[in-house]
């Protein structure tokens, strides 16, 4: 019984990741859009990365690989334009 209480809070946990995932990339398109970020900014590139993150979690849980496979690159660029970053600060 406690096992079903813990999957039903873990697919609770995903949808919310999914749902929220799915607000941060359209938040950080939004933000660039009408200027308030450039695409150097850490910010806009944690929305994407972690809104990525969020939508691959719940594309898992559902067996549904199309966007699954177009967060993995969203995350990929984020990721690369996040150590980009670092390096050119470091500099």
């Amino acid at each position: 019984m406690m096992k079903t209480k813990t999957s039903s809070a873990s697919l609770v946990f995903i949808e919310v990741a999914g749902w929220y995932g799915a607000f941060a990339v359209i938040a950080a398109y939004i933000l660039i859009q009408f200027s308030f970020f450039q695409t150097d900014n850490l910010y806009y590139q944690l929305l994407n990365l972690t809104g990525s993150i969020g939508i691959i979690a719940d594309t898992i849980r559902k067996k549904d690989f199309q966007p699954f496979i177009i967060n993995v690159m969203w995350l990929l660029v984020a990721m690369a334009a996040i150590v980009s970053s670092i390096v050119r600060f470091i500099k």
